[in-house]
């Protein structure tokens, strides 16, 4: 599984990262690091919940890449 995170800083300096192939998981932080291991974290509860209920998930080789 190979779960593509996309960064962007907002105009108040805060950092919002997005992972497009898990709708609704996206994450503010106050760093770059801290949105993405956020991000990483509310990625991991989705799948979680979604195996747990029978659920796709997305797959592929490895777990994360973060957009540069």
């Amino acid at each position: 599984m190979n779960l593509h995170i996309e960064i962007d800083r907002e105009a108040d300096g805060r950092w919002i990262a997005d992972v497009p192939d898990l709708p609704g998981v996206s994450t503010y932080g106050t760093s770059r690091a801290e949105a993405v291991a956020k991000a990483k974290a509310l990625a991991l509860r989705v799948i979680a919940d979604r195996l747990e209920h029978g659920e796709e998930v997305p797959e592929s080789a490895e777990m994360f890449s973060v957009a540069a």
